[in-house]
C-alpha cells in the first residue's frame, strides 16, 4: 500500500511530545532509549533501543 503521510510532532515538555497525524493524535513520554506512546484511537506502543546503533525493540497493542 502506498500514499502520502502526514506526521508533524510539538514538544510540551522534556520527554513529552505531542504528535499529531491524518488519522489520530497522540502523547508519547520517554527519552533517548525508552519511549510509550497512546494516541487518539487507543493504540498503545512502547519501545527500547540501544541510541545510536539502529538497535531498537518494539511492541505495539490496542486498549480494551
Amino acid at each position: 500500500m502506498s500514499g502520502f503521510r502526514f506526521r508533524k510532532s510539538f514538544k510540551l515538555a522534556p520527554g513529552i511530545r505531542l504528535n499529531m497525524g491524518k488519522k489520530s493524535a497522540g502523547l508519547s513520554f520517554g527519552g533517548r532509549g525508552f519511549r510509550r506512546s497512546i494516541n487518539s484511537r487507543g493504540q498503545r506502543s512502547e519501545s527500547v533501543g540501544i541510541p545510536r546503533t539502529g538497535i531498537s525493540w518494539r511492541r505495539s497493542w490496542w486498549r480494551r
